[in-house]
């Protein structure tokens, strides 16, 4: 399959690796102007869980393809702070079409959303997978840490009018990689971001946020900050519930979240402690402003909706006082 992979982002390379292993064409559009525009080589080290839950730790060459056709069976899209519609309006621009698939977090609703897609086939997924880049020895050099699970969220067929999406599923089977499919795949991303706001809320509430990798061991350490965490959860699932979600859809999500706070804090933290793809994925997440556009689409959201989640808000008081300071400037929240 053709595969083209907008930018060069952990996401995107982490899963063109694979494709690329698997034997499919992967291509990469890199904007005119972006500092990874010369980038031709990335050394990945891959913890690699698609065949024990421990993961293998794997290293390897990645070699980056440049976009060279018009047409492809797959256009991969994770952009960070949901700028969707950038990343529309540079390919529309150059011209080039196919199947998009949108693995990012996004807080728009689906009429926001058709819009932004507008000539464009598109079907919604979410990676099971992270990391962090950074610069290698020359310019034409980066360095890829990442983890991959085994499996990848992918919106159901009845949802989507794309037409191959078969094609996609075996693209992700080629790899080893099943495909879960929530019942509404937008919805289960709006309550993915909402959890990944209470966890980051909590972590820079009592953590340095950009610091986002001790922050998270702090965290993961912590079951008084687990516990706070579970509680803050509880909250901003309400928040997305204003938005018309029917969280009972979501039972296998967010039934751990039901227990007392104290029993599920002590899980997860066992969970953290022998669970290394777990623990690695909370660590690698470096990307500061990312996970403040997490927190700020949930808080806006709630405070405009007048959503009672007071322990939500204060972390995010915090957060937006340290933030502040480390600016120089408040956050526009």
């Amino acid at each position: 399959m053709d595969v083209l992979v907008v930018g060069l982002g952990v996401i995107g390379t982490t899963y063109g690796l694979v494709f690329k292993q698997a034997g499919h064409n992967v291509e990469h559009y890199i904007r005119e102007g972006s500092q990874k525009r010369d980038v031709k080589r990335l050394t990945v080290s891959l913890l690699d869980g698609r065949k024990t839950s421990e993961g293998i730790e794997k290293i390897s060459e990645y070699t980056v393809q440049a976009c060279s056709k018009r047409t492809y069976g797959i256009i991969v899209i994770s952009v960070t702070q949901g700028k969707i519609a950038d990343v529309m309006q540079e390919i529309k621009h150059a011209g080039i079409t196919g199947t998009v698939l949108l693995c990012c977090n996004i807080w728009y609703n689906k009429q926001q959303l058709n819009e932004l897609m507008m000539g464009y086939n598109y079907v919604l997924g979410f990676p099971v997978a992270g990391g962090s880049l950074r610069k290698g020895d020359t310019e034409e050099d980066m360095k890829l840490d990442a983890c991959l699970f085994n499996h990848f969220m992918l919106e159901r067929e009845d949802y989507t009018n794309i037409p191959n999406y078969q094609n996609i599923y075996q693209l992700f089977t080629s790899c080893n990689i099943k495909l879960e499919h929530p019942h509404d795949m937008l919805e289960w991303i709006w309550l993915h971001m909402a959890l990944n706001a209470a966890v980051i809320s909590v972590a820079g509430k009592y953590g340095d946020i950009t610091n986002s990798s001790e922050a998270a061991r702090s965290l993961m350490h912590s079951v008084s900050l687990l516990k706070n965490v579970i509680k803050v959860i509880r909250e901003t699932t309400k928040i997305v519930a204003s938005r018309g979600v029917t969280l009972s859809k979501y039972y296998n999500e967010l039934w751990f979240y039901k227990l007392p706070a104290c029993l599920s804090a002590h899980f997860m933290k066992r969970m953290f402690a022998r669970n290394q793809l777990t623990r690695r994925i909370m660590e690698l997440h470096g990307d500061t402003s990312d996970l403040l556009y997490i927190c700020k689409s949930v808080y806006q959201t709630g405070t405009n909706a007048h959503v009672p989640a007071p322990q939500f808000y204060s972390c995010m008081d915090e957060i937006i006082k340290k933030t502040g300071t480390i600016c120089g400037d408040k956050m526009s929240f």
